[in-house]
C-alpha cells in the first residue's frame, strides 16, 4: 500500500497513479489543486509548463526538531535539516510538508515551538544546531496563525542556527528563541532573544560575546517565569571544529529573562572549561533539574533544590560521546525519576538519572524528543534517519519513509532503463531505477551497492552490475552485484578513524573522488591529496600526480576542541575535492582542491599545471566543491567553487576555455546569498549550463553570461550535484534533505503518460 505525500508534489502521485491506476488515496491526491511552482520567469515563460518528478528513495534523513500537540493525540510535526517543515495528523502514518512553496528562505529547521494555549499557534527557527562539517544554515525564525496553512517570517535573520524555541504555555505571544548564531564566524546575533508581541519586536536577554550562543532552554513547567538556559562556544573552520570555550555556561532566569545568574560553577558542576549543555527540569518535581555537560569531568548532573547545588550522577561515556553531535537530555513529565538522554542510542534512566538502559528506535544517531505533557508514553523522536512516533513509551514507532534523504553526489549508468547511484547520509549507498514498469518505484527497485554514507560511486562501464563506492577513511570496496561479492580494494588499506590528517600517510577526504576515465572502461581514479589510478579493478593503484593541495601543516591537526577530539575525515583537510576527466580527450584530467588549488594535466599526469584563477578573481583556501570538464569543447571547464566555510555565502562560479590560462566569474542573476555546489553543462547543448546552489537551482542559455532560476515545484533546499544523462536528456540532481523526495529526474513534456508531466533538456 503506497503512502501519500501531499500538497507540494501530486506529481510524484501523479506517476503512481498512471502505472497503478487503482489507489483510491493516489486518486485523491491526484485531484488535490497543483500548488504554484517557484517563479521562473514571466507569464509568457515557455519553460513554466517543466515539472520535476521524484524518484526516492523513500526513506528518511536527519531531523533534529520535533513537536507534539498536546490536545490533538495525532497531531506532530517535525522539521529536515534541508526539508522544512512536516505534520503529520493521523499519528505518524502519512506525513505532509507544509512550508514548500510558501515564504521560507531556506530548508534547515533548528526548532520548532507550539503554544500549549493555542496550538494553531507555531513558531520555526530555521538553521540545525548540530554543526556538521556541511551544516545548512538558516535565516531567522517564521511563525504560522494557522497550524502551518499559511506562514510569515518575523525577523532574526542573522541568527543563522537555532537551538530551540520555546513558546510560553500561557501566553502564545510570549516566544523565546535559543540562539547560537554563525557558526563558521563570529556575529552579534546570537544569545537568547525574547518577543512579547508575537514576534514583532525581539530584544536579546541574554549574550556571552560574538562567539558563544545559546544552545538550550527549558522552562519550570510550574512557573514559566522560571528559566533555565545553556550556552555552547563552537566553531568550525574548513580543517577543524573547536567545541568549547569561555563563553559557555549554565544560565537562570526567575523573571521570564529579564535578568539572569550564572550558576555553571554551583557546588558540584565541572570545574574546568565546558562545551555544549543540554538541561531540562522535572515537571513531576520542578526542583529537580538535570544537566548534562561536555568537561572533561562532564556527565549527566542533577540538582533537587532548583540549581543550588548538584551531585554527578552519570559519567558514562555512551552518554557524551561526540559532544557537539548530540548533549539532550529531557525530563519524563509524570515521573520524577524517569530522565532521558539522547545521543548515539536513545537511553533511558528510571533511577534519577543514574543508570541507563537503550531504547531501540528505527535508527541510530539522535537528535530531539518531545513527549506529551499528559502522557509519557506519547512521544515522537527525531535520528539521522527521520522522525518516528510512539505510543507506547518506546516499545514500537512508525515506520521512517519520509522522502527527506541527505545525499552527496550522484551518478548514472548507460543500462536502459538507466540507473542513479548515490550515497545516503547516515544510511547506505543507494542504486535505484530512474523508471520500472511495476506499479512505481519502490524499495525492491534500490539497493546498496557496498561503500558507505558519504562516498562517491563509479559504476563499471563495462557491467554496471560492478560498482566501486567509497566511505569516509579512505574506503573503497568493489561490489558485486550479481555474486554478492564485496571487496575492500582502497587505495591505501588503512583505517585513520581518530586520528588527525597530520598523521596520515595519504589525506582522503570525507566525499572523496572516484570515477572511471571516459575513455577506458579499465581506468578508474580516485583522489586523496594526490591522484591515484588503477587499470585492474582496484587491485593494484599507481600515483599519477604530485601533492595537488596547499599541504599547509597547520590545517592538519586533529579535530574536535579542547575537551572532545572528534576525527571521522570530515575536517581532514588538504584534499582533492572535485576530479573530471575531459569527455573529449583523452588524458586531459582536471583537479580542485578544498584549499582553493585547480590543477589540470593534458598528458595523462605525467605534467601538471597549477591553473588557479588569479586571487583577485577568486578567494584564497575556497573549496573548489565541484569541476565540469565540458563535454562540447575540449578547452572549456566550470568550477563551482563555495567559501561557506569561511562565512562567505556568495556563489563563485568560473569558465575558461584555453584550459585554465584565463578564467571569467559568471555568477550574474544567481543571489548573492545562495552560495555555489555544483554546476555542470549539457552534453547536447553547449553552453546550456545547470548550477546548483545552497537554496536552489538555476539554469544558463548563454554559457554562463546570465543565470535563472530553474525551480519550477522544487521547494527551497540544497543542491548538492547534478547528472545529465546524454542519451535520455534527462537531468537527475541530488538535494540534502530535500522536503519532498531525495532524487529528482528532469524530462520532456512530449511524453503524457495517463496525466504525467515529463520534461526533458531537449526541451530547452
Amino acid at each position: 500500500m503506497f503512502k501519500t505525500y501531499r500538497a507540494s508534489h501530486p506529481l510524484i502521485m501523479i506517476c503512481l497513479l498512471f502505472v497503478t491506476g487503482l489507489s483510491p488515496a493516489l486518486i485523491r491526491a491526484q485531484q488535490r489543486p497543483t500548488p504554484t511552482p517557484s517563479p521562473s520567469g514571466s507569464e509568457s515563460d515557455p519553460l513554466k509548463v517543466l515539472q520535476w518528478r521524484s524518484i526516492g528513495p523513500f526513506r528518511g534523513g536527519r531531523v533534529t526538531a520535533v513537536a507534539g500537540v498536546a490536545s490533538q493525540p495525532l497531531v506532530y510535526y517535525f522539521g529536515a535539516t534541508g526539508g522544512g517543515v512536516w505534520k503529520t495528523t493521523d499519528g505518524g502514518i502519512n506525513w505532509e510538508p507544509i512550508t514548500d512553496g510558501t515564504v521560507f528562505g531556506t530548508g534547515s529547521v533548528g526548532a520548532i515551538g507550539l503554544s500549549d494555549s493555542d496550538p494553531n499557534i507555531i513558531y520555526v527557527g530555521m538553521g540545525e544546531s548540530p554543526v556538521r562539517g556541511n551544516v545548512s544554515h538558516g535565516d531567522g525564525v517564521y511563525k504560522s496563525m494557522d497550524a502551518g496553512k499559511t506562514w510569515k517570517r518575523v525577523g532574526l535573520e542573522e541568527t543563522r542556527h537555532i537551538g530551540r524555541v520555546r513558546v510560553h504555555p500561557r501566553n502564545p505571544d510570549v516566544v523565546y528563541v535559543v540562539a547560537l548564531g554563525h557558526v563558521f564566524g563570529a556575529n552579534e546575533q546570537r544569545g537568547i532573544f525574547r518577543s512579547k508581541d508575537g514576534g514583532k519586536n525581539w530584544e536579546r536577554i541574554l549574550h556571552r560575546g560574538d562567539k558563544a550562543g545559546a544552545i538550550d532552554l527549558t522552562f519550570d513547567p510550574t512557573n514559566p517565569n522560571i528559566l533555565y538556559a545553556g550556552f555552547w562556544e563552537v566553531y568550525r573552520k574548513p580543517w577543524t571544529l573547536e567545541s568549547g570555550g569561555p563563553g559557555g555556561g549554565i544560565f537562570k532566569s526567575t523573571d521570564g529573562g529579564d535578568t539572569w545568574n550564572e550558576i555553571t560553577r554551583n557546588p558540584d558542576l565541572p570545574k574546568g572549561m565546558v562545551g555544549k549543555i543540554g538541561i531540562t527540569v522535572s515537571p513531576a518535581n520542578p526542583d529537580r533539574v538535570w544537566a548534562i555537560v561536555e568537561a572533561e569531568d562532564g556527565g549527566v548532573f542533577r540538582s533537587d533544590n532548583a540549581g543550588r547545588t548538584w551531585a554527578k550522577v552519570n559519567e558514562e561515556r555512551r552518554l557524551r560521546q561526540r559532544a557537539w553531535y548530540y548533549t539532550r537530555i529531557y525530563a519524563d513529565p509524570k515521573n520524577a525519576d524517569t530522565v532521558y538522554v539522547l545521543n548515539t542510542g536513545f537511553y533511558k534512566s528510571n533511577d534519577g538519572g543514574k543508570t541507563y538502559t537503550a531504547i531501540s528506535v528505527p535508527h541510530g544517531d539522535n537528535h530531539d524528543l518531545w513527549i506529551a505533557p499528559d502522557d509519557s508514553t506519547r512521544m515522537i523522536n527525531s535520528n539521522d534517519g527521520g522522525a518516528n512516533v510512539s505510543f507506547n513509551g518506546g516499545r514500537s514507532w512508525t515506520e521512517q519513509d519520509q522522502p527527506t534523504a541527505q545525499f552527496y553526489r550522484v551518478v548514472v549508468d548507460n543500462d536502459f532503463p538507466y540507473n542513479i547511484y548515490g550515497a545516503q547520509q547516515d544510511n547506505s549507498t543507494v542504486r535505484i531505477a530512474s523508471r520500472t514498469t511495476d506499479g512505481g518505484i519502490t524499495e525492491e527497485h534500490w539497493y546498496s551497492v557496498g561503500g558507505g554514507e558519504s562516498g562517491w560511486i563509479a559504476p563499471s562501464p563495462k557491467d554496471s552490475s560492478i560498482v566501486f563506492a567509497g566511505s569516509y577513511g579512505g574506503l573503497l570496496t568493489r561490489y558485486d552485484r550479481k555474486t554478492g561479492a564485496l571487496r575492500d580494494v582502497s587505495p591505501y588499506p588503512n583505517n585513520p578513524m581518530g586520528a588527525g590528517a597530520d598523521v596520515l600517510k595519504y589525506r582522503f577526504q570525507w566525499n572523496f573522488p572516484i570515477l572511471f576515465s571516459p575513455h577506458d572502461p579499465n581506468t578508474l581514479y580516485a583522489a586523496g591529496n594526490v591522484l591515484f589510478k588503477s587499470t585492474n579493478e582496484g587491485q593494484s593503484w599507481e600515483i599519477i600526480s604530485p601533492d595537488l593541495t596547499r599541504n599547509d601543516k597547520s590545517k592538519q591537526g586533529p579535530s574536535g576542541g579542547p575537551i572532545t577530539k572528534d576525527n571521522t575525515s570530515v575536517e581532514y583537510y588538504n584534499t582533492i575535492f572535485a576530479t573530471m576527466e575531459s569527455p573529449l580527450q583523452e588524458g586531459v584530467i582536471w583537479t580542485g582542491s578544498d584549499d582553493g588549488l585547480v590543477y589540470v594535466t593534458r598528458d595523462g599526469g605525467k605534467n601538471w599545471d597549477n591553473v588557479t584563477p588569479p586571487k583577485n578573481l577568486m578567494p584564497e583556501w575556497i573549496q573548489i566543491n565541484s569541476i565540469e570538464a565540458s563535454p562540447n569543447d575540449q578547452a572549456t571547464a566550470y568550477v563551482a567553487a563555495t567559501m561557506y566555510k569561511w562565512d562567505d555565502f556568495k556563489p563563485y562560479l568560473y569558465k575558461t576555455s584555453d584550459y585554465g590560462k584565463t578564467w571569467t566569474k559568471i555568477t550574474t542573476g544567481i543571489p548573492k546569498s545562495a552560495f555555489s555546489r555544483v554546476i555542470r553543462e549539457d552534453p547536447n547543448k553547449r553552453g546550456l549550463l545547470y548550477a546548483g546552489t545552497e537554496t536552489g537551482l538555476y539554469a544558463s542559455f548563454d554559457d554562463g553570461a546570465e543565470w535563472r532560476a530553474m525551480q519550477f515545484n522544487l521547494p527551497v533546499v540544497p543542491i548538492t550535484d547534478l547528472a545529465v544523462h546524454k542519451r535520455e536528456q534527462d537531468l537527475v540532481r541530488r538535494r540534502r534533505f530535500p522536503a519532498s523526495g531525495d532524487c529528482y529526474c528532469w524530462q520532456e513534456p512530449a511524453q503524457r503518460c495517463g496525466g504525467l508531466l515529463l520534461a526533458q533538456s531537449k526541451a530547452l
